[in-house]
């Protein structure tokens, strides 16, 4: 971190990458308990690891990725699902 002069701190290019680094590991973290709890997640509409989606989440150039938790009638998550919401898609996927 560094200051700008006028008291305010700015984070550098280094500081933002782990950040960053530091948030896909708990991405990472979160979804391999899911997979140990036997949870499915998908990616677009296809099974992928919690590294697959992890991945995804770091080369997306545009849009994000909306979490989807499809869950049994006591409540119990049964899979997660990530859908690409990239506005481009939607042109593409709707009729």
């Amino acid at each position: 971190m560094r200051s700008n002069g006028n008291g305010q701190t700015l984070l550098d290019e280094s500081c933002k990458i782990k950040m960053d680094e530091t948030g896909y590991m708990e991405l990472l973290t979160e979804l391999e308990k899911y997979q140990k709890r036997g949870v499915d997640i998908l990616l677009d509409g296809y099974y992928a690891s919690p590294l697959q989606i992890v991945t995804a989440h770091m080369i997306r150039e545009e849009g994000a990725y909306m979490r989807d938790y499809q869950i049994d009638q006591d409540g119990i998550i049964q899979s997660l699902h990530f859908t690409n919401i990239c506005e481009c898609r939607q042109v593409e996927i709707t009729p």
